[in-house]
């Protein structure tokens, strides 16, 4: 472009895509726009966000240029398209009114932690905001929890009914204000506010003196209720135990700042990034020994699930660490409609701290940890959802996921919108919230399915779901959607070998898996190896009572964990296969060594046996056991071998922790042979690691470490969860890829 070119006046139509909505977007092209010189408007409308802009087209391309690099903090950007327009002489930029026609394409922010600027404002004592627990600004606050449709504007939020006082109003219109066209913005004259039940005049004060006091109190935030105590007050954590019927399980604990963090737990560089960021989840770190913490807290955990005030709310209530659990008895979903909060939770609470600002969408607290420096989800869901994946473009899917740590998945054009959590589908209340949060999803981002993906397994609740749509159906068995999900999560087809290890999972051929070896892309899948299936004595009982599993793999009679008064009987049903379907399961496994070592007969939640057994191993062992791969096109990898050797070394006296090591450098050892075994035959070198087994850290540091060091290429999570909770995201990329190539599923065609 010349110089003279550069002169030249233009006028463009942009179109941008992707979450530009609810992150200060407009005021932030306004800004630009203005700030060049330049002329035309900006608005939202159900597409994302449209822009006509007009000057100088040496200053319109350093607008795009600005569009494209230095965009708010909270948006992200999919897709700019330009196209010219006539030139109009119109003078001034302006904010256009906002167009709800057309095909639904906007995507919706997540909820995001309250701004540096909000906290010196709620902190000042002469500002107008002083104290106010609902601050926010385009930065910051409320986005999914309260987005009832697109486009993203006040009318379509539960902030529908705060009518905006006039200096809210004033800088809600005022280009160079922070809250320009921010949708939640209030004051305490026109906004949320907050109550205490039993009433009290000052609710935060008397909120907080009931905690110092070691009551029990309900807070209502952002995506639904929290149970809170004093963390340090043994008596009032295990209160608040019994009365949620929460025996074992840990509860996560909110501190005021990094400082209050670090004096409880060992937080890194990623950590604190994690902790501190604009997505504020529960991060899973290493206590330290001194914490004061009560030991009901986490019992029998070496980590405690820590994270920092993400609400105006948290900050003024938070001045020491306090357990902020999820308000619902266990096994229920969170409580988030105050009517019903204030119904389930009164046998827990002995206070309810709440506002007036309606939940649109429950939303439980998302957890990770840290590997190797990037985050690995245990439970995406506030911070994360509604955030798409990036998928193939095919067909509209619904994936209705699995039945344990459920999520949901709507897909289309290349965007997989894995929903927040919605739990264990065991109950009315969670399989209602569910199909609550379908119907939510499909009516936001206007997918309408054309095919349905689920789980085989005939009992689930959501592939019952799934069959009564009257839909064409897509069946994804589970631990294929397991590794589909990993190939998702880091943006390739495969093909791979997968090691999907878990609980169990409905396999092909009527048995229950959960130890696998897979050759796989998102198409199919060819079970190359597994664990070699043992009874599972008592079918679910087995999974409640780790000593079952002891017993379907024979340990002797003579150990301790043989002590049982049902021992004779359940081995005697193991034998003889009664009650007892057969199963590859790795989380099986784990259970048997764990009662083996003595570390747990009886689990009061799912994988407790494994993660206290990861917590007994010595790090500092290398040592291992021998196992033996029977079989080569399609191996089996004797279990019981490794059982017999903790039943070996526990005869000889050799130290639990130590075992509890072995075990675990095995279990990485036989993956890499496993992977080995199969590039023999396939060629592939890499790998994905999925299933719940692998939230495991010392396992999955070592396994990857031993991948590595034998030339693989490791694929693990970042996005979405390896347990469950991704088993949606696999089945909406199966079904997407198979739409594309149905006649391609036969593993010589990947090879």
């Amino acid at each position: 472009m010349t110089c003279e070119d550069a002169r030249v006046d233009v006028r463009v139509g942009v179109r941008v895509e992707g979450i530009v909505q609810g992150v200060g977007f407009r005021p932030f092209v306004h800004g630009l726009a203005t700030g060049l010189g330049l002329s035309g408007l900006v608005g939202n409308d159900a597409r994302g966000v449209f822009i006509e802009v007009e000057g100088p087209a040496g200053a319109v391309e350093r607008f795009l240029d600005g569009l494209r690099e230095r965009p708010p903090r909270l948006a992200v950007i999919d897709r700019v398209t330009t196209r010219k327009l006539a030139v109009s002489g119109a003078a001034g930029f302006v904010i256009a009114g906002s167009d709800a026609s057309g095909e639904r394409r906007a995507l919706v922010s997540f909820d995001s932690a309250t701004c540096d600027d909000c906290l010196r404002e709620m902190r000042d004592p002469a500002d107008r905001r002083y104290g106010y627990p609902f601050i926010n600004c385009t930065n910051c606050g409320p986005r999914f929890t309260i987005v009832r449709d697109v486009p993203y504007d006040r009318p379509n939020t539960t902030m529908a009914g705060f009518a905006m006082c006039g200096p809210c109003a004033a800088e809600y219109a005022d280009p160079a204000d922070r809250r320009f066209h921010a949708q939640p913005v209030c004051c305490p004259a026109c906004g949320p506010t907050l109550e205490l039940r039993p009433a009290a005049d000052d609710p935060l004060h008397a909120a907080r003196k009931l905690l110092a006091d070691g009551a029990v109190v309900a807070v209502k935030g952002l995506g639904g209720y929290h149970l809170a105590v004093r963390a340090a007050d043994g008596e009032a954590v295990a209160a608040l135990r019994a009365r949620k019927h929460r025996e074992d399980k840990a509860f996560a604990v909110m501190v005021p700042d990094v400082a209050a963090a670090r004096a409880l737990c060992e937080v890194g560089e990623a950590e604190e990034a994690l902790l501190t960021g604009a997505r504020r989840p529960i991060v899973l770190l290493r206590r330290r020994p001194d914490a004061a913490l009560a030991e009901a807290v986490a019992p029998g955990n070496a980590s405690v699930g820590i994270m920092l005030p993400y609400t105006p709310l948290h900050h003024l209530l938070v001045t020491e660490p306090l357990v902020l659990t999820s308000g619902n008895v266990s096994d229920e979903p969170i409580a988030f409609r105050d009517a019903d909060a204030l119904e389930r939770l009164a046998g827990i609470a002995d206070a309810f701290l709440v506002h007036d600002r309606p939940i649109h969408v429950r939303t439980d607290d998302a957890v990770v940890r840290v590997f190797r420096g990037r985050t690995l989800p245990v439970r995406r869901s506030r911070g994360y959802a509604p955030e798409p994946v990036p998928i193939r473009s095919g067909p509209p899917v619904l994936a209705c996921g699995a039945e344990l740590k459920n999520t949901f998945c709507l897909s289309r054009d290349g965007r997989a919108f894995v929903s927040h959590h919605i739990g264990d589908l065991e109950n009315y209340e969670t399989l209602r919230a569910f199909e609550e949060g379908v119907e939510h999803f499909r009516r936001l981002f206007d997918i309408v399915p054309e095919v349905v993906a689920y789980d085989p397994h005939p009992e689930y609740l959501s592939s019952k779901y799934a069959l009564a749509q009257e839909l064409p159906t897509v069946a994804v068995q589970h631990h294929h959607a397991h590794i589909a999900s990993c190939l998702a999560d880091n943006g390739t087809d495969g093909p791979v070998i997968g090691v999907a290890f878990d609980g169990t999972g409905f396999g092909t051929d009527g048995t229950l898996w959960g130890g696998e070896f897979l050759i796989a892309n998102l198409r199919g899948f060819e079970r190359a190896g597994h664990l070699a299936p043992v009874p599972l004595p008592g079918g679910a009982a087995a999974i409640r009572e780790p000593w079952r599993m002891a017993a379907a793999y024979g340990v002797p009679d003579d150990l301790p964990v043989a002590d049982r008064p049902a021992w004779d009987t359940v081995k005697g049903m193991a034998r003889r296969n009664v009650n007892s379907p057969l199963t590859s399961s790795m989380g099986r496994l784990f259970d048997a060594v764990a009662a083996v070592l003595g570390v747990r007969d009886k689990v009061n939640y799912e994988g407790q046996a494994a993660i206290e057994l990861e917590q007994l191993a010595d790090p500092t062992e290398q040592a291992a056991y021998r196992v033996a791969f029977d079989g080569t096109e399609a191996f089996t990898v004797r279990g019981a071998d490794l059982v017999n050797a903790a039943v070996d070394d526990v005869r000889a006296g050799v130290p639990a922790p130590m075992i509890a090591a072995r075990f675990h450098n095995s279990v990485a050892a036989l993956i890499v042979e496993g992977a080995r075994r199969i590039r023999e035959t396939t060629a592939i070198g890499t790998v994905a690691l999925s299933g719940g087994v692998f939230q495991n850290m010392l396992l999955l540091e070592r396994a990857v470490t031993g991948l590595e060091d034998a030339g693989f290429t490791v694929l693990t999570h970042h996005r979405v969860p390896p347990n469950d909770g991704g088993i949606s995201l696999g089945q909406a990329a199966v079904a997407t890829a198979r739409s594309q190539s149905p006649s391609s599923r036969s593993p010589s065609t990947w090879r």
